[in-house]
């Protein structure tokens, strides 16, 4: 009888002991970093996961920025940014020389850039529109690479006269405009004026082809359409006649002091300004000027935006490092506010 009261308390102990062990491992393969507690629980760990989509802050944390005089070039949308920016980096990194180079012969844009890049003439270019697949196929032919690396967002906005009273136009209205079947502003609305509609050529400039494939979808531009070199003058025109329309990069028409950024919609009832509202009356410029509305921009509740894209040629070799360092200080927060300041709208 004695011996059975020994042996009970020892074989509840060893039980509790084998229940504490079991416990603890349980615990342990739950909460531990080993491979076994990963298989039951795949989910990475926050600091994974923050590690993936912290930006950069600063352009001094940016590494492997090559050192030497790298040539550039491309969109006119750009430059603000150019402006803005270029100066900026070279503070902080003098060895990384930036240079914009114009085209010998042709006119300044996108297009024009991108070509230069596959001639060798740049190291790498700037773009307001994406590659096309004829781009990718020439450099294919030349040994290499194209990479679009987006670092903005930008809209199309319409700039027209002052005094032109509609409350905005549609995409499809618009469209009609610059393809000639609409060619009086009382058939949208306003009094009995002609429209003269200006665009610089098609083939110029990455808005303008941006402009054909989004908004005339394939169509053509209308004969009457008056072509113009460079966006300067034609605001100029716009803003000496009363009939004018024109088409350009948010930040190069919402602040303008001579000529009114008109509302866009996708139908007649969803009108939305390019510019924060109220809009701030033009004799009040330039001690105040319009800003861009970059909400309705990010939001995508403005109908025509677009991203602006650093263009890299993948060589393996140093103009490649160059166009990956430009981006990635573009991309850093320090980079996209100094962007924002410029009137476009942070990707990041």
């Amino acid at each position: 009888m004695s011996q059975k009261n020994e042996t009970l308390p020892l074989v509840l102990a060893l039980l509790m002991t084998v229940g504490i062990l079991g416990g603890g491992f349980w615990w342990f393969t739950r909460h531990s970093n080993s491979p076994i507690a990963n298989s039951q629980n795949p989910k990475p760990s926050k600091a994974n996961t923050s590690s993936n989509t912290t930006t950069t802050q600063t352009f001094a944390q940016v590494k492997d920025v090559p050192s030497g005089l790298y040539n550039y070039g491309g969109s006119t949308t750009w430059a603000p940014i150019r402006k803005e920016l270029d100066s900026a980096i070279q503070t902080v990194y003098p060895q990384f020389q930036l240079r914009y180079t114009q085209p010998t012969i042709s006119a300044p844009g996108s297009s024009t850039g991108i070509k230069m890049l596959l001639n060798g003439q740049l190291d790498f270019a700037q773009s307001s529109r994406a590659l096309k697949e004829p781009e990718y196929r020439k450099a294919q032919q030349k040994g290499f690479t194209l990479k679009e690396i987006p670092i903005a967002l930008d809209a199309i906005v319409v700039a027209v006269h002052p005094d032109l009273d509609i409350p905005g136009l549609t995409v499809t209205q618009l469209k009609e405009i610059y393809t000639g079947k609409i060619s009086n502003w009382n058939q949208v609305g306003g009094r009995n004026l002609p429209i003269l509609a200006y665009s610089r050529r098609l083939g110029e400039g990455g808005t303008i082809g941006f402009f054909a494939d989004n908004v005339l979808g394939g169509e053509t531009f209308s004969g009457n359409v008056r072509f113009i070199g460079t966006t300067t003058q034609a605001l100029r025109e716009v803003t000496n006649n009363p009939g004018g329309i024109y088409f350009a990069s948010a930040p190069e028409v919402v602040p303008q002091c001579g000529v009114k950024s008109l509302p866009l919609g996708r139908t007649a009832k969803e009108l939305v300004t390019p510019y924060n509202s109220p809009f701030v009356p033009l004799n009040e410029c330039p001690a105040r000027r319009n800003q861009v509305n970059g909400e309705a921009f990010q939001d995508g509740t403005y109908p025509i935006t677009r991203r602006l894209f650093v263009i890299v040629k993948q060589n393996e070799q140093e103009d490649e490092q160059a166009g990956e360092a430009y981006a990635k200080l573009l991309l850093t927060n320090q980079g996209q506010e100094l962007i924002r300041k410029t009137g476009f709208v942070r990707i990041r």
